[in-house]
């Protein structure tokens, strides 16, 4: 115990003072999380041994499982509140549009790439495996993109645009990922199962939406019959916890399994809970501000996770930057395009598809799934693995010039500055003062 609670907080103090150093370049506080994890993961101070100063070994990572499951139901909990019904009557035919197409042409990209590969190289890259992995290219990362647009407060029209495109890229790449991999199961194993290609996704689908229509109705109800903010806070927080937990259950009905997408469940029960709930917006805030040191340090343990031996096989590193290109252009050429025939303002056009590059947890997810090709399987993994390597720690700073460029960051006021640093001026001796100016000098 003593052990788990020294890694959570050196996991925390490690994020945190790394925003700090990486402060100068104006990075943003997820990579500066991510570069923490990989720095007190295995790979470096794991290496050490020292019992609670670092992670020793990607086991013990992945033992903390349980808080990246809940940080990501709390990420998919707030992204689901930007489905308000007002804001989907100005933005929804576009965010659908735009949102299915990207998939789609990304998918194209690199089962185009790879299969080219494959046919030069079968040796090195298989049929099924280039086709799952054009498969797994639909997927983004919800977290990164949040996390950007909360530290930045970003607002605007391609905000505005990107967010439930994000949530609704879940949804589309399950679809598009069961289709690709059933049809990859079907040339590995020559065996068609239409079940698992077809029904098994949409069952997904539908009962995920349903299991968190139900769960919001319940919240709805519930937080009407508290009077204190505290206490509706701890009942929101009580039921993501719940939603994560029972969208993780999974049974067999027949020839058909029945399970449910956690990103999914609580994007929904976001989306419910904030058109119906009339102190809604309110509590998403508080809950927002209650889940930052969860979110760090869910970042850190994604970081923890990234594995740099990667970077030793030369022909893995060949095919991970094939399809790195190959997606970043789909994504980036589809989302264009679809913002075009959609009437975006040229901003939005020019710089939608940046913010839609970085890929991580659902990737990752469904690289679990793809194991059911046996030795296949592995250099899938391997393959993702590389590729959220280079997205994680690369596209958040592409997520924020991207907005910055598109003038929906902007700096902190000139008033806010001299407020702050009176106050710092108020609580600092005059040599620390000196200290400070003659540094600026």
């Amino acid at each position: 115990m003593t052990t788990i609670l020294l890694n959570l907080g050196v996991a925390v103090f490690a994020g945190l003072m790394m925003t700090r150093l990486l402060k100068r370049w104006n990075l943003p506080d997820v990579t500066a999380f991510l570069v923490a994890g990989v720095l007190i993961g295995p790979f470096f101070l794991g290496r050490l041994g020292i019992q609670g100063l670092g992670f020793n070994t990607y086991e013990q990572v992945e033992g903390f499982n349980i808080i990246s499951n809940i940080a990501m139901g709390f990420i998919a909990f707030s992204i689901g509140s930007e489905f308000r019904l007002e804001s989907l009557k100005k933005t929804g035919r576009q965010a659908v549009i735009i949102g299915i197409v990207q998939a789609l042409v990304a998918v194209l990209f690199v089962d185009v790439a790879l299969v080219c590969f494959h046919l030069l190289r079968p040796d090195l890259l298989t049929l099924p495996q280039a086709i799952t992995l054009g498969a797994i290219a639909s997927a983004t990362a919800p977290a990164a993109t949040l996390m950007v647009v909360r530290q930045y407060k970003a607002k605007g029209e391609l905000t505005d645009l990107l967010l439930p495109i994000v949530a609704l890229d879940d949804a589309v790449g399950l679809v598009l990922f069961a289709v690709s991999f059933g049809i990859a199961k079907v040339i590995s194993s020559g065996q068609i199962n239409v079940i698992s290609i077809i029904f098994d996704p949409l069952i997904e689908i539908v009962m995920s939406l349903l299991l968190g229509i139900i769960c919001a109705a319940i919240l709805t109800k519930l937080e009407k019959i508290f009077h204190s903010n505290t206490n509706r806070l701890s009942m929101t927080i009580v039921f993501i916890v719940l939603t994560v937990a029972l969208a993780s259950l999974e049974f067999e009905v027949g020839p058909v399994t029945i399970g449910f997408s956690s990103l999914l469940t609580c994007m929904m029960l976001g989306t419910v809970f904030c058109n119906f709930c009339p102190l809604s917006e309110e509590i998403m805030e508080r809950a927002d501000k209650w889940s930052s040191p969860l979110l760090c340090t869910f970042f850190v343990l994604s970081g923890a996770e990234l594995r740099l031996e990667i970077f030793g096989n030369a022909m893995l590193v060949l095919i991970g930057v094939i399809y790195i290109v190959a997606r970043s252009a789909g994504k980036y050429l589809g989302t264009r395009e679809a913002a075009k025939y959609t009437g975006c303002s040229p901003k939005v056009v020019k710089n939608l598809g940046i913010t839609l590059l970085p890929q991580a947890g659902v990737a990752l997810g469904m690289c679990l799934t793809a194991q059911e090709l046996g030795a296949e399987g592995a250099l899938i993994r391997n393959i993702i693995l590389f590729s959220v390597l280079i997205y994680e720690l690369v596209g958040p700073v592409l997520t924020r010039e991207a907005l910055k460029d598109a003038g929906e960051i902007t700096e902190i006021p000139t008033h806010i500055k001299e407020r702050r640093e009176r106050k710092l001026a108020e609580a600092e001796p005059k040599e620390a003062i000196e200290r400070r100016k003659n540094r600026k000098k």
